[in-house]
């Protein structure tokens, strides 16, 4: 199974590299960011032993189109996109915040809720709620933007603000643009007989100031989606909904005994496991773009990615 588990680029005017869970980002003179989306897989925080085939492609391709699809209400970083697992743009400083969004009472939501707990990163919550039931209107569940390797944590708006972390300004900003954005994802999804759930929207500034979107969007790895048709009857009989999302790998990991808590060991990845994983991707993929998913050339990933952002950056000087 040929996937691009990490990448050690040199670039022209290479400045730095930052490697998260799943991309791993080169500045180039201060001026440009390179994204490289790999097939790493993370959840709970933790990145996964194996690669998954197509999936940094997959993710890429998404997160592009939607970039495209909302460049009319909220300004992004995003430039060019040179090769499949690649996305070129702005350098930004990026806000220590993860702009978390949900329309519905699941996954991490649902999972305090149902431990008790009626306020959620200082919005209360309704009473008599069940897994999956659609909240009165979307709340903003924001969580701390995570170094390498430490966890990312609910917070309050409130604490936003007095800590610092975000000026009252800016957070306004963030929160009009996260608003807009679940709006514009939540009738694309709709348009395609799927429901957004929620998601997580990353916002940076460029040099000059001005408050853009980074990282990726609406993509399996940063939403929840659900299949609309068939919601309000399993809803209604107490059933699981039928979702496109990471969610999957998830409950695959809590099944076998892993959370990411200390001293849990990640169960074993079969090479049928990974090839079941990467085809519920490509699923992800037609039914979130609704278009048949191109295979890019995988027999030298490494190669094919230097060559096209070389190509790309030499034409920019």
């Amino acid at each position: 199974m040929n996937t691009i588990i990490s990448t050690n680029f040199n670039f022209p005017g290479q400045k730095s590299v930052y490697k998260g869970k799943v991309r791993e980002v080169y500045n180039i003179n201060d001026e440009l960011l390179v994204m490289i989306a790999t097939d790493r897989l993370s959840a709970f925080d933790v990145v996964m032993p194996k690669g998954i085939p197509y999936k940094g492609q997959i993710l890429n391709q998404i997160a592009t189109k939607f970039m495209q699809l909302t460049q009319d209400i909220v300004p992004n970083w995003l430039l060019a996109t040179p090769d499949a697992n690649v996305a070129i743009g702005h350098l930004c400083e990026p806000f220590k915040v993860e702009m978390v969004i949900r329309g519905y009472l699941s996954g991490h939501a649902a999972r305090e809720y149902t431990a008790g707990k009626r306020t959620l990163c200082g919005v209360s919550l309704p009473d008599g709620m069940k897994e999956n039931d659609k909240f009165p209107y979307p709340i903003i569940t924001p969580s701390t933007k995570a170094d390498n390797g430490e966890h990312d944590e609910d917070i309050s708006r409130e604490e936003i603000l007095t800590r610092g972390i975000v000026s009252k300004e800016d957070y306004e900003v963030l929160e009009n643009y996260t608003q807009a954005l679940f709006q514009r994802g939540t009738e694309i999804a709709a348009s395609r007989g799927l429901i957004l759930v929620d998601t997580k929207y990353e916002f940076g500034k460029t040099k000059e100031g001005k408050i853009v979107l980074i990282d990726e969007i609406h993509t399996p790895d940063s939403s929840r989606y659900f299949y609309a048709e068939g919601y309000e009857e399993r809803q209604q009989k107490g059933e699981a909904q039928k979702q496109l999302s990471k969610e999957f790998v998830r409950q695959w990991l809590i099944a076998n005994g892993f959370q990411g808590k200390e001293g849990q060991q990640i169960p074993e990845m079969t090479d049928e496991y990974v090839t079941t994983v990467s085809e519920r991707y490509i699923e992800l993929y037609e039914n979130i773009l609704g278009e048949s998913f191109q295979k890019a050339d995988v027999s030298n990933i490494q190669a094919r990615i230097e060559k096209n952002v070389l190509e790309f950056l030499n034409a920019n000087k």
